[in-house]
């Protein structure tokens, strides 16, 4: 049986692919596992900048849990408690973005909106369709769609659980680009390299203050931001930043 979570890691870019195309890569609970684990290297490792989430094949990215495997909890309790994928991504310290070429669906759609940017091949399609079998999501389904589509279009997909295609998707704002399905990857790619291009700390900071925009009162967040410019501005990169800038040269950033 081929690894149905495949990892790499080039030129400091972690690609983490969820490699079940016959079952739309729908994630068991030993897939949740090691998806949990790749994710915490990537935070641990200083030789990794970004990460790129994608799944195997052209059908789908991901069709959220192997519904088939949930009865493996033996318990509601146990089921609520299961580690979950998408609260590692989350918690992932390095920016991520999710490259969905097919359908996100589920948990799927939770782990596409849990990325901080989302590139759409043209086939993609987003659906939250729990309601269709009893239940609802649990991975920030309704908070990440109300922030991000808005609450009228949010309550759509959730109290219908019908699809959406690539182009609404991105009409709404659910996503930031939709590209054919053969320049995905290499699109993601693109922006991921730019990024890891970026001084390390400032990227990563960027990333918290982004999350407290979301989180925080107004004046809270500012007070927060501004306490995270300083952290960045006393790095020997943002020294280097200025440095370079003055020398005219493109500067070299090495986490620091």
């Amino acid at each position: 049986m081929p690894d149905e979570i495949l990892f790499s890691v080039e030129d400091q870019i972690a690609t983490i692919t969820l490699n079940r195309p016959q079952k739309l890569n729908a994630v068991t609970p030993d897939m949740a596992g090691a998806i949990v684990a790749h994710v915490e290297r990537c935070s641990r490792d200083d030789g990794v900048r970004c990460v790129i989430v994608t799944g195997a094949g052209e059908r789908s990215f991901c069709a959220g849990s192997d519904i088939g495997e949930l009865d493996r909890y033996d318990t509601a309790w146990n089921f609520r408690n299961r580690p979950d994928y998408c609260d590692a991504i989350r918690r992932l310290l390095k920016p991520a973005i999710a490259a969905v070429n097919g359908y996100a669906f589920g948990g799927g759609l939770e782990t596409a909106m849990s990325c901080d940017i989302r590139i759409a091949s043209a086939t993609a399609q987003f659906a939250a369709p729990e309601i269709k079998l009893g239940w609802i999501g649990g991975g920030g389904m309704a908070t990440f769609l109300a922030h991000s589509i808005g609450p009228s279009n949010a309550a759509l997909m959730i109290m219908t659980g019908d699809a959406i295609p690539a182009e609404r998707a991105l009409a709404w704002g659910l996503v930031t680009e939709v590209v054919p399905q053969a320049d995905l990857l290499t699109r993601a790619r693109a922006i991921a390299t730019t990024i890891a291009s970026r001084a390390p700390i400032a990227a990563e900071t960027a990333k918290l203050n982004l999350r407290a925009a979301f989180t925080m009162p107004l004046e809270q967040a500012i007070e927060y931001e501004r306490d995270l410019q300083t952290i960045c501005f006393a790095t020997a990169d943002a020294a280097e930043g200025r440095a370079a800038f003055k020398e005219k040269r493109a500067p070299t950033f090495r986490r620091r």
